[in-house]
């Protein structure tokens, strides 16, 4: 199988008319597999599921640029509902699992969202309950005249379930309420929508100052889904393991917009779970499957990894936060992904800005680097200082222009202008450089960079030469507030299962290879790294504890 781009770099075809074109080429093939709860369905099978939802959402009452929130893992409705609201021009938004009471509220107040849908809850947050505590007037109120003083915009809620609860629709009424519009209005409605509507509303994960709803068109995430597919050589006959979250970029558009641009079968995973993955990989035979780098090596180190079988996997993507070079050799030789790629980007991106491809001609390009910018998007390194591009190898930050920008954070425009410059180039905060082979390489974010007397120290460096210390499963590097050197370096590391190592071990190994100032002054070993629903690590929250652990540094 080959891959043959099309010719333009950019399509004006909306998310409905991608699906449709499935439908017509592959009707038969399957589209969406839960291997644990036996469900299979053909493109044509979930294309009439989409119609079926898309039509009872209008008979309830979605208008045109509402927005449809999902409070939701990767349970199947949640793609249904992806492509039901796109075809009847809503916005859908997506919610963090991880979000707790206070974040709802923030997210309920700040989106003015029309619809929540939302499942029973994960662990040990209970979704039902929370909403009742903020919206009480669901209980007392008839759900067609329903209305909240807290959050006036708020029109319906969505209970994702058979279930039946007080001033909750359930998923079941909404579909059998599709027989009330007529195709001619469901025509109509959809004829309305424009490939630069904005059509999905994603909240940053909030690390710094409150969290802001990128806003994304068909456009910005068809096409980057389009190339981020074709440089996986996807095809109709590829099937992808995904059990990275939808509700961010990773899984809903380096996931799902990336299989509707190719055809290509999604065997979804509700929640992230080694064996389960495992399973899904073997009893689907998948070619490829996804996943931020903690989450590779947690299956690389399962008990029960060399009891299944990897022979059908050839590709897929590691991404989401720095990709350890150990971890990426160890997946390319034992889970015989030699087409694994790397995508590099941010959720204002749509996401991706740059990405290997599968046929990269060296292993170390594709173990070490990021890639090449993404065809049609102009990646850039400018200076932080002078907004000026950088010589290949000098360190800036990343930066791009292109298809792929987003539209804006909803009601902040004056954030918006801070990371967008007047040129049109989006900012990332990251650092990096390009060599002269156009090769892109990511050194850390710019507020992770360590000033060390004078030295500036990348994170990403240190951590790539410690993961190769004997003993070491994983390492994250930060600064350490310094009296005297303005900042020290700090090293949290997670042993192998046995490993005797020391401290003065991993000092010992940095003095042999790397300079000095590099070397980490203190060391903590830790269980676990602290992280959020999309399997990123929290960087800050150990920067909190470098403090704690080493005030007088």
């Amino acid at each position: 199988m080959v891959c043959i781009p099309r010719k333009n770099i950019t399509s004006d075809e909306r998310l409905g008319d991608l699906l449709d074109k499935c439908i017509r080429n592959h009707p038969d093939n399957d589209a969406i597999v839960y291997v644990d709860r036996d469900i299979r369905l053909s493109w044509r099978e979930w294309g009439i599921e989409v119609d079926r939802v898309a039509k009872g959402m209008m008979a309830m009452g979605v208008q045109k640029g509402e927005k449809v929130a999902v409070w939701a893992t990767n349970v199947p409705d949640w793609v249904t509902i992806m492509f039901a609201t796109a075809k009847i021009g809503a916005i859908m938004l997506t919610i963090n699992t991880n979000y707790r009471s206070a974040e709802l509220d923030y997210v309920l107040r700040q989106s003015d969202m029309e619809n929540l849908y939302l499942i029973d809850g994960v662990r040990d947050v209970d979704y039902v309950q929370t909403v009742y505590d903020l919206i009480p007037e669901l209980k007392t109120q008839p759900r067609d005249s329903f209305h909240s003083e807290k959050y006036p915009h708020l029109k319906r809620v969505v209970h994702l379930g058979p279930e039946k609860y007080r001033g909750m629709y359930s998923m079941n009424e909404v579909k059998s309420l599709a027989c009330q519009v007529s195709d001619e209005e469901y025509q109509e409605r959809k004829d309305s929508v424009d490939v630069h509507d904005v059509t999905m509303m994603q909240y940053t994960s909030g690390t710094t100052g409150f969290p802001k709803g990128v806003m994304l068109s068909h456009f910005n995430i068809a096409n980057d889904g389009y190339w981020l597919g074709a440089n996986m050589n996807y095809g109709p006959t590829d099937r992808l393991c995904l059990n990275v979250p939808l509700f961010h970029c990773f899984g809903c558009v380096l996931g799902v917009m990336a299989c509707i641009n190719h055809g290509v079968t999604m065997c979804f995973v509700e929640v992230f779970d080694p064996v389960k993955v495992m399973t899904t990989i073997e009893t689907e035979k998948c070619t490829a499957v996804y996943g931020v780098p903690t989450m590779f090596i947690s299956i690389l180190n399962h008990k029960l990894f060399p009891k299944f079988d990897f022979s059908s996997l050839r590709t897929g993507i590691m991404a989401g936060s720095p990709c350890p070079i150990k971890a990426m050799e160890e997946v390319v030789d034992k889970m015989n992904m030699k087409e694994i790629t790397i995508v590099y980007g941010l959720t204002e991106a749509s996401p991706g800005m740059t990405q290997t491809t599968y046929d990269e001609p060296s292993i170390e390009k594709k173990c070490s680097s990021v890639g090449k910018k993404l065809q049609g998007v102009d990646t850039v390194i400018l200076d932080p200082d002078t907004n000026e591009p950088c010589p290949d190898g000098v360190i800036g930050e990343f930066c791009c222009k292109g298809y792929n920008v987003m539209k804006g954070y909803y009601k902040m425009p004056e954030e918006t202008a801070k990371i967008i410059d007047s040129n049109g180039y989006l900012h990332s905060g990251d650092l990096g450089y390009r060599d002269s082979e156009g090769y892109f390489y990511v050194t850390g974010r710019i507020k992770d960079m360590i000033i060390r007397g004078g030295e500036n120290v990348y994170p990403k460096e240190v951590e790539d030469y410690i993961y190769h210390c004997p003993g070491v499963r994983d390492v994250q590097v930060v600064g350490v507030k310094s009296k005297k050197y303005g900042e020290q370096v700090g090293a949290f590391v997670i042993k192998e299962p046995g490993s005797d190592l020391i401290e003065q071990d991993i000092i010992d190994y940095c003095r042999k290879g790397i300079a000095w100032y590099k070397t980490p002054k203190f060391i903590q070993f830790i269980d676990e790294f602290p992280m959020n629903a999309a399997g990123k690590i929290l960087k800050y929250e150990l920067r909190q504890e470098a403090e704690r652990l080493w005030p007088d540094a």
